[in-house]
């Protein structure tokens, strides 16, 4: 990753890895796409590439970020859906222009209509459109790091995952409880 700038936090489902570019968000929240630059390299990362981006386009992008995350979130909870969240979404979709290809190795690739933007988080709308209605199998759940919270898309055997993300927010959390832990052991020698 570019010098300077947190590192991605990459997962296996396109629309909840979106809303990962704004991490810790009842803690010390951490914006891992502040420059539209940042937002080409995520793009091109999850096979999105574009050619270029505003600073517009990258408020439409963080619009369609915080969308999901709430209508992630709200879904998650067995709450109604905000209404605001499912229209952004719902747009977004709406204008961008992609299409699905099958690749050689059998895998599914997109491929944009014009390498913008706005193609780009038409895909990860409509992505969140699959995940947050259920069409895909496993369930969204939220991280139990009270300084995190990010939805994610659990699609483990047992749907039981705690964590967004082991190696970041589980492993925290697990230091966190040791060394309470021994504290409570020290102190009571």
């Amino acid at each position: 990753m570019r010098a300077g700038f947190p590192d991605f936090r990459l997962g296996t489902v396109l629309a909840t890895s979106f809303t990962g570019t704004l991490s810790e968000r009842y803690g010390d929240a951490v914006e891992r796409i502040p420059v539209p630059r940042r937002l080409i390299d995520w793009l091109a990362v999850y096979g999105l590439a574009v050619d270029s981006c505003t600073p517009e386009q990258l408020d439409l992008a963080r619009e369609l970020r915080e969308s999901i995350h709430a209508a992630a979130t709200a879904a998650a909870l067995g709450e109604a859906l905000p209404a605001a969240a499912v229209q952004v979404i719902g747009d977004r979709s709406i204008e961008g222009r992609a299409a699905a290809v099958l690749t050689p190795e059998g895998e599914r690739r997109w491929r944009l209509g014009s390498s913008s933007v706005e193609d780009a988080l038409g895909v990860i709308a409509a992505d969140a459109v699959d995940v947050i209605a259920g069409e895909r199998d496993g369930k969204l759940a939220l991280c139990a790091s009270p300084t995190c919270r990010a939805a994610f898309f659990d699609a483990s055997q047992s749907r039981t995952r705690k964590w967004c993300d082991m190696n970041t927010c589980g492993n925290r959390q697990k230091k966190a409880r040791f060394n309470a832990a021994r504290s409570r052991g020290e102190s009571a020698r």
